[in-house]
């Protein structure tokens, strides 16, 4: 008996053993996060150039409220790290991303991999140099005001991630998805009649309403930063005001809802998306409550821990446009009443007798993490239809896939096969304004689709 007894007590505490150290494994698996947030202020000083309409004739008067660089790095338990940079900017070319990510790869040891820049696309910030090349007319002084803008603004980017890195400190990192619908398809439904459409529940076209939520909260439990993203152009305003329209709009509702929080918009596949209506202050405003709104509802009730992995990949594939023009061509695109199309001719032409031979392909950007077992997220170069991320949806068969357009390089619309065979203005006109040589090919959609499809499945595989 005194050995049955012997033996109850010490099976007794190994069970109580295997108990606290599972209590324990369990409220540790979330808790080798550490994260780090950082802003810098990127509003232009002197005023330059605006970006985003054609239509604009001088530079910016005023602004209605700042625009910022914002740093979130998250470090896993291995001391991988990964790092969003979120930009209240219409869009940046590949050489603004190169120069961004070489800087931190040699200030910081970030890999290319490991960093993810995703602009607001919001039609009140400064032009850049190299984006929507052909949309432009400034003279000489303009132009170099822009360039010098550009410059700094590389520095300033770089600087938001090392403050981000300098605030690194324990953290949990939650996520959860929500919704609101205040995009329209605005190649479905005319602008003039979307309220009584809307009104009448007859609005078509595909949309994605999807709010995806990524937040962290610090130690003390108070949340760090609070990521939301959105599938929607952010076009409401079209003034000579810098502004985050309503993405900036939302941004400082949730800063102001939760103190402290550094709070950061992510672009999704909006391309062919618009608030609708819009073009008054008071839109925008509204538009930003809805969308911080919905977030906060997610804040509230639908955000569960993230387990403590960080894995990322980066790859260029070569998307091939339907035809390069010759010098002919160009010649002949030149003596254009189409002003764009005359501006894109010209500066083609330059590139050709400044020896350049103009490529077949062009290397599409194509990024995607995966965040533990929570959490797969797709970053998508260019102006992405809604296509593309309803069809990611499905073919991962994942309710936690968030994707990601106009990041690490806006240098075109990405339509679909859909919408290139339909035409139109996503469909090829805007390769004009774009300063591309041609529209994409046939093959534009299963390129980007199967890039990423290879790299969210290696990250599933763990490679």
């Amino acid at each position: 008996m005194t050995g049955t007894k012997g033996s109850r007590r010490r099976f007794g505490l190994v069970g109580l053993c295997l108990v606290l150290c599972g209590t324990l494994l369990v409220g540790e698996s979330h808790a080798g996060w550490k994260a780090g947030t950082g802003a810098v202020k990127i509003t232009p000083d002197p005023a330059i150039w605006m970006a985003g309409y054609g239509g604009r004739d001088h530079v910016a008067e005023g602004v209605l409220h700042d625009l910022w660089s914002k740093a979130l790095v998250l470090e896993d338990g291995r001391g991988e790290r990964v790092v969003l940079v979120t930009l209240d900017l219409c869009g940046i070319g590949r050489d603004v991303s190169e120069a961004i990510c070489a800087g931190l790869k040699a200030q910081q040891g970030l890999d290319r991999r490991r960093i993810a820049i995703n602009c607001s696309h919001t039609h009140t910030g400064p032009a850049i140099r190299n984006n929507l090349v052909s949309m432009y007319f400034y003279d000489a002084d303009q132009a170099r005001a822009v360039g010098e803008y550009t410059d700094r603004l590389v520095g300033l980017v770089q600087q938001s991630v090392a403050e981000a890195i300098k605030t690194l400190a324990p953290a949990e990192v939650l996520f959860g998805q929500g919704q609101t619908t205040f995009a329209v398809n605005r190649r479905a439904n005319k602008e003039d009649q979307v309220p009584k459409l809307r009104e009448e529940g007859l609005l078509k076209g595909p949309n994605d309403h999807a709010v995806p939520v990524l937040a962290v909260k610090g130690a003390d439990g108070k949340f760090r930063a609070i990521v939301c993203g959105y599938a929607c152009h952010a076009t409401v305003l079209s003034f000579y005001q810098y502004s985050g329209d309503y993405p900036g709009f939302t941004q400082l509702a949730l800063e102001k809802t939760y103190p402290g929080a550094q709070a950061m918009f992510v672009a999704g596949c909006g391309a062919d998306q618009n608030p609708l209506p819009r073009r008054t202050v008071e839109l925008a405003e509204q538009y930003g409550r809805m969308l911080a709104e919905a977030t906060e509802q997610v804040v509230l009730t639908g955000l569960a821990p993230v387990g403590d992995r960080a894995e990322s990949l980066y790859a260029e594939v070569p998307l091939a446009y339907a035809k390069v023009p010759t010098r002919a061509d160009l010649l002949a695109e030149g003596m254009s009443t189409d002003r764009y199309v005359a501006n894109r001719a010209k500066q083609l032409l330059a590139r050709i007798d400044a020896g350049e031979v103009l490529a077949p392909t062009y290397p599409y950007p194509v990024q995607a993490w995966s965040l533990g077992k929570e959490v797969e997220w797709v970053f998508l170069g260019g102006e992405v239809v809604v296509d593309y991320a309803l069809r990611l949806k499905t073919e991962l068969k994942s309710d936690r896939l968030w994707v990601s357009g106009y990041s690490n390089d806006v240098m075109a619309y990405i339509p679909s096969k859909r919408v290139l065979v339909e035409g139109g203005y996503e469909g090829g006109g805007s390769m004009t304004i774009y300063g591309l040589p041609s529209i994409w090919g046939g093959t534009v959609e299963e390129t980007v689709v199967g890039g990423t499809l290879n790299l969210t499945r290696q990250l599933r595989g763990g490679q």
